[in-house]
C-alpha cells in the first residue's frame, strides 16, 4: 500500500493543543469539550479525536509499518494521524460526502460498506474503526468482517457510542429517551431538514449488552479473544463502570472493544 495523499489544510480550524496525560481527567475534559464544537469546526474535534486514537492504538498493538483498515475512515483526520505514525493506512467509507468533506480523497480510499468489506480474510493487521457501529443496521455483521480480515494475532478496535448515553441520538440527544424516531421527526421540524443521523437510516440503537453478546459467543467459537474492554474518554480510574449491566449503557459515553483475531 501508499501512503494516502494529504488532505488540504483546514484553514477554519484552530490549532490543536498537545494531548492531556492518557488515563487522566484532563484529557477527558478535553476530549469532551471537544464534543462542543464536532458541528462547528469538525477539523478540530476529528483532529484532536484522531491524535488521542493514535496513542490509544499504540497501547495495543505496533503502528510502524503494520497494515491498518480504517472502516468509517471519513475524509482523512484519521488518515493522517495514522499516516503520522508510520501505519500503512486504507480508509473504507460508503458515504462519498464523508469522503469529499475536506476536498480529494486520499489514494488509499475505498468507498465500500463495513457490511462487506472487500478485503481477502487474514489480510490485515489492525482492523479499526471509530463512531461507526451504530451507524450500521448489522453492528455484528460489521464487527465480523473486522474480525475475518484480521490476521491471526492481529489486532481489533471497534469504538461507538452505546444508544442510552448521553450522545447516544447525536445531534438529536437528548431527545432520543424519548424515542429515536421521534427525535428525528422533532429535528426536522426545527431545523427544515433531517438530521444527518437520522434514526432508522443512519443511526441505530447499538448497546454495549447487544456487543457484549457478541463477543462471548465471538469467543466461544475460537475466532477472537478479549484484551480490553473500556468507556473510550473516562479517566483510568472509571473503566470499571463497563462492566456495570445497565449502568454501562448510560455512562460509558462512548465503548471500546479490544480484541486478538485468533
Amino acid at each position: 500500500m501508499t501512503a494516502p495523499a494529504p488532505a488540504p489544510h483546514d484553514p477554519t480550524t484552530r490549532p490543536l493543543p498537545p494531548l492531556a496525560k492518557e488515563g487522566s481527567l484532563r484529557r477527558s475534559l478535553q476530549l469532551f469539550s471537544a464534543f462542543t464544537v464536532e458541528q462547528t469546526d469538525p477539523a478540530y474535534f476529528y483532529g484532536l479525536l484522531a491524535e488521542d486514537s493514535v496513542r490509544e492504538a499504540r497501547r495495543w498493538c505496533r503502528l510502524d509499518d503494520a497494515i491498518m483498515v480504517d472502516v468509517g475512515g471519513g475524509p482523512g483526520y484519521f488518515a493522517d494521524a495514522f499516516t503520522a505514525a508510520g501505519a500503512r493506512y486504507c480508509g473504507i467509507d460508503p458515504d462519498v460526502g464523508e469522503l469529499n468533506r475536506r476536498g480529494d480523497v486520499g489514494t488509499n480510499t475505498l468507498r465500500a460498506s463495513g457490511l462487506a468489506l472487500p478485503l481477502a480474510d487474514a489480510s490485515v493487521d489492525l482492523a479499526y474503526s471509530s463512531n461507526v457501529l451504530e451507524h450500521v443496521p448489522d453492528p455484528e455483521g460489521m464487527a465480523d468482517e473486522m474480525v475475518r480480515i484480521t490476521r491471526p494475532g492481529g489486532t481489533v478496535v471497534i469504538s461507538w457510542t452505546p444508544w442510552l448515553s448521553p450522545w447516544g441520538g447525536h445531534e438529536t440527544a437528548p431527545w432520543h429517551y424519548l424515542g429515536g424516531r421521534r427525535a428525528a421527526d422533532r429535528y426536522a421540524a426545527r431545523h427544515g431538514h433531517r438530521p444527518k443521523n437520522d434514526y432508522g437510516h443512519s443511526l441505530y440503537a447499538c448497546s454495549v449488552g447487544r456487543m457484549m453478546r457478541w463477543l462471548t459467543a465471538a469467543e466461544k467459537a475460537g475466532r477472537v479473544e478479549r484484551v480490553e474492554i473500556l468507556p473510550r474518554y473516562h479517566p483510568a480510574w472509571a473503566k470499571p463502570v463497563v462492566r456495570v449491566p445497565g449502568l454501562r449503557e448510560v455512562v460509558s459515553w462512548n465503548a471500546v472493544f479490544v480484541l486478538r483475531a485468533r
